[in-house]
């Protein structure tokens, strides 16, 4: 006895521009079910059971997992529209792809379940009436928001071998956790709001003391601006040479993306000095209009300065020394975390103990707040913090 849908095993292999489909494993192990002959009840019975269990791993509607699929989908038809060159032929194509999976969203086992004629119960999935075309074409005019492929599903990146590594579980920062610093911050607000606009944004460079917040900063406002479309992608300085060829490869993404440098600092003979520079300066696979550059140091000049490199054999001693300390100059936009005086240290605990529900006296809370910053090297945002989910720890 054939299957009635085997049918829909070879249309599934005669994709084109959701070809990737076939390595889903849940689309593998429907591939399976559709092409086992019912009377063979041993085998259909397998490969439903792997279908279900694949499926309810992730999802107990059919319909749903697929158009998910689809929604996210990196493909030659988005890439295309992405470089505003689509043509027609591939325009048909995705009609049709479209309105077979819509069919296969539907596809419920029955006619194969009668035919096995079990005498038991074998689980259901659930499947849904999803307008495929209309959702997708839909999603096609998100995509300088929701992106597509893994920026669909990530906002943060790490670099690794010269590609993209999606961060699954990143540092999680959020604007209303962080206190102090309200004018800094608007400005980093500012430039990223420019930036998802499609405006002249600045690359921007963080310094100042040690744990007042530079790093949370960036991470928090990338995070803010992820639904509007901004990805964070985090950079080493030993991966720099690798950014332009990074960078050229996003040129046409439509989302906006930050590259992130956190603790910048360069020795006088460091070969990534001259990598950074061509970045900032926008050579010419340097930089492009969907990108700006985050940098956070503790040094101004971003240089580690000897007296020994003062006095080297360099002829133009001065133009070589003008070079290194000019690198924090050719960042557009620099902003000043200073460490905070002792009222705005205070403020800072303040608005912690009332975000942690920290329940204490005022002056009591001043006091200890004060001693540990003592203990802990002097004020800063981070000690404060530390401060208090210490008190908190010990009021649980």
């Amino acid at each position: 006895m054939m299957n009635p849908y085997a049918q829909l095993s070879t249309r599934l292999h005669a994709l084109v521009i959701f070809r990737s489909l076939l390595q889903d494993p849940v689309v593998c192990a429907l591939d399976k079910l559709l092409t086992c002959c019912p009377a063979d009840r041993h085998q259909t019975a397998d490969a439903w059971a792997c279908f279900c269990s694949e499926l309810f791993c992730r999802s107990v509607n059919w319909s749903e997992y697929l158009f998910s699929c689809i929604a996210e989908n990196e493909n030659l038809y988005v890439l295309a529209k992405c470089k505003g060159e689509v043509p027609a032929l591939l325009d048909d194509c995705l009609n049709s792809e479209l309105c077979f999976l819509q069919q296969l969203s539907e596809f419920s086992g029955d006619e194969i379940l009668a035919d096995m004629q079990l005498d038991f119960s074998l689980p259901r999935w659930q499947t849904g009436q999803i307008d495929f075309s209309g959702e997708y074409r839909g999603r096609l005019s998100q995509l300088s928001k929701k992106g597509y492929g893994i920026f669909a599903q990530y906002s943060f990146f790490t670099v690794k071998d010269g590609g993209l590594c999606p961060v699954k579980y990143p540092d999680h920062q959020t604007l209303s956790e962080l206190s102090g610093y309200e004018r800094e911050r608007q400005q980093v607000i500012d430039n990223t709001k420019t930036l998802l606009a499609g405006g002249p944004a600045a690359n921007v460079l963080l310094y100042g003391d040690a744990g007042t917040g530079k790093s949370s900063t960036v991470k928090a406002v990338a995070a803010a601006f992820a639904d509007e479309g901004v990805r964070l992608i985090e950079v080493k300085k030993s991966q720099l040479y690798q950014i332009p060829a990074l960078v050229d490869s996003l040129a046409v993404n439509p989302l906006k993306f930050i590259l992130f440098i956190d603790d910048l600092s360069f020795s006088t003979n460091d070969d990534d000095f001259a990598a950074l520079k061509a970045i900032l300066e926008g050579s010419v696979s340097g930089r492009t209009a969907n990108l700006v550059v985050y940098a956070t140091s503790n040094r101004r000049h971003l240089i580690k300065e000897t007296l020994s490199d003062r006095e080297g054999d360099d002829i133009h001693l001065a133009d070589t020394m003008q070079e290194l300390m000019s690198l924090s100059a050719r960042f557009g936009l620099t902003i000043t975390y200073s460490r905070p005086d002792k009222d705005a240290y205070l403020s800072i605990v303040h608005d912690l103990a009332k975000l942690y529900d920290l329940d204490m006296e005022q002056t009591q809370l001043d006091t200890r707040a004060e001693a540990h910053a003592i203990r802990h090297g002097g004020r800063s945002p981070r000690v404060a913090k530390q401060f208090i989910q210490s008190l908190k720890a010990q009021h649980t």
